[in-house]
């Protein structure tokens, strides 16, 4: 009978977990006209609940709608690809941050933000200790 009663209140427990999970995840309606600042605001808050997939969201709307703002899809790009290091997805963060580096091999690339390049320069190596 005991066993029966913990396995139930095991079972309860799980499925709860798992709507919590499922909740927290869930795709953010992301609203038309917000600013670069407002959208990166509204990320940052999310990353900090763990919201990663909704964190992305908000990033992947700035380089949707601000594409022509290479400070802000610098920044979207660099934390997009800090999420997923966050999240161990060790490939998926290399190739973001092996992307956001070639920005910095093109022309006009002294205009671009240095924080991003060096900071991507710095997880990568990271990343390399990691894998050793």
């Amino acid at each position: 009978m005991r066993k029966t009663i913990v396995r139930v209140l095991c079972a309860a427990l799980l499925l709860s977990a798992s709507m919590l999970v499922s909740c927290a995840s869930a795709p953010a309606a992301v609203p038309e006209g917000l600013t670069p600042m407002e959208l990166i605001q509204r990320a940052q808050d999310a990353t900090d609940k763990n919201q990663y997939n909704v964190a992305i969201q908000y990033y992947q709307a700035i380089l949707d709608r601000y594409p022509d703002d290479e400070e802000m899809v610098c920044a979207a790009e660099y934390e997009i690809a800090f999420i997923k290091y966050k999240q161990k997805k060790y490939a998926e963060a290399k190739a973001g941050f092996y992307a956001l580096l070639d920005r910095y091999k093109q022309v006009d690339a002294e205009f671009l933000p240095a924080q991003y390049k060096i900071l991507a320069e710095k997880v990568l190596a990271k990343i390399e200790l990691e894998k050793k």
